[in-house]
């Protein structure tokens, strides 16, 4: 099976926006599976930036490009990024971009919704994006969303009006807020509709042909596994499931489509906002991976939190989301550090342990076991062959891989795009 499934294998901001155009360059077909516009990608392809929360990325190389089902659509960010994508030269029809007609959407009332839920947990705040993200997928799976193929019939939504108000003006009370206001949102979806709309159709129809046809499919995921709502560092955690399973009921295409899945594993690790991080640097050390690394995420702009890499994480991650390869990113960040170190286990009420517990008391508790090993000096930036690399970056990349018992597929050694190591071919495999 020639397809790839892409997902992040840490807590997001793995680097998937260059690996996937990298892939989609190669590929016939890329569709996102989950998520929303809080996923963040930046691609630079000969030294032009293009940042995409909500397009899948092979829209900037002119691959057939799919939002599937499994997103949550916010159609006024959606036309925001393609008038942003168009004014940088790139072209955006319904002949390489479709969205899937039974998308649920995200409305002003949902970030309505989220930045109220924010600003009251003070201390108890998860560190959501605040874009609606949760309260849409609250409401997909309450059955009172309003999805793509509604804003072809705004003059029968009575009924589905009647139950998302109903819900959220209960909650907007108890925030001292007014009711929603029906005709302001209708309106707005009026407004909205025809743009949408040109891009809609049933794409597990459309997949179904490329895939007879015996094209190349790349599944897109957006976030990390450390942030799935049900094997992530809950409650600090995103609301759709993001490891590679998502990928079948996500897109339309069932679970023998997904192939050889790709995991993304920065070199380092980072998270951006609240919650568990064993590894995390608050010294010269951190300071300086965040520096390098120009840890800023691509959506909120918000400072990451950096530390060493934890093999730990990122084993379970592999295990948990089947795994057959990584690609490891951001390897030159490391460059000139003497030393670097690599968790290997935690230390937890005098337990040594080999996984990451679910409960958010011991993994606020565990204590990393690192092991130590010689740093390089040399450059590994822009390297495109294991002889280009340093033998100390070499010996680190064989360790990671034994650690978290999965093999090395691709290297990373700059946001350009061929500046990648290519060990295995997923689309080969």
């Amino acid at each position: 099976m020639p397809n790839v499934t892409v997902i992040g294998a840490q807590w997001g901001d793995e680097g998937k926006g260059k690996i996937v155009d990298w892939l989609a360059s190669r590929a016939d077909a890329v569709v996102r599976f989950q998520g929303g516009h809080n996923a963040g990608h930046t691609l630079v392809i000969d030294g032009n930036v293009f940042k995409l929360s909500l397009l899948p990325s092979g829209i900037v190389s002119g691959t057939l490009s799919i939002i599937g089902n499994g997103v949550v659509l916010d159609p006024w960010a959606l036309r925001d990024e393609i008038t942003k994508l168009e004014g940088q030269g790139v072209t955006i029809t319904d002949d390489n971009f479709a969205i899937a007609d039974n998308c649920a959407l995200i409305l002003p009332l949902h970030r309505d919704l989220d930045g109220l839920r924010e600003t009251a947990a003070g201390k108890g705040k998860i560190g959501t994006t605040g874009r609606g993200i949760g309260p849409a997928y609250e409401d997909k799976v309450g059955r009172r969303a309003i999805r793509v193929c509604d804003l072809a019939h705004l003059d029968r939504l009575d009924a589905q009006l009647d139950r998302l108000c109903a819900h959220h003006d209960a909650l907007r009370a108890g925030f001292d807020q007014a009711p929603v206001d029906r005709e302001a949102l209708l309106a707005e979806l009026r407004e909205i509709a025809e743009f949408v709309l040109q891009y809609a159709q049933p794409v597990w129809k459309r997949l179904k042909k490329v895939r007879k046809a015996g094209a190349k499919i790349l599944f897109e995921g957006a976030q990390g596994v450390l942030l799935d709502v049900d094997h992530g560092t809950y409650p600090f955690v995103t609301s759709s499931n993001t490891v590679s399973g998502t990928a079948a009921s996500g897109s339309g295409l069932g679970p023998n489509s997904t192939g050889f899945v790709l995991g993304i594993v920065k070199a380092y690790t980072t998270r951006v906002g609240s919650g568990p991080f064993p590894t995390e640097l608050d010294d010269a050390d951190g300071q300086r991976l965040g520096e390098r690394g120009h840890e800023f995420g691509t959506v909120t702009g918000r400072q990451r939190r950096c530390g060493w890499f934890d093999a730990v994480l990122v084993r379970q991650s592999c295990s948990i989301s089947g795994v057959t390869g990584i690609a490891l990113t951001k390897l030159d960040v490391l460059d000139g550090f003497d030393t670097v170190k690599i968790c290997t286990g935690y230390r937890l009420r005098g337990k040594i342990m080999d996984y990451f517990p679910s409960h958010s008391a011991d993994q606020a508790e565990v204590e990393p076991i690192y092991e130590e090993m010689e740093g390089w000096h040399e450059t590994t930036a822009g390297a495109r062959s294991w002889a280009d690399l340093p033998a100390n970056a070499i010996k680190y990349i064989q360790r990671v891989q034994e650690l978290i018992e999965t093999p090395v597929a691709l290297v990373s050694t700059s946001p350009e795009r061929d500046d990648t190591i290519l060990v295995r071919d997923p689309f080969l495999d």
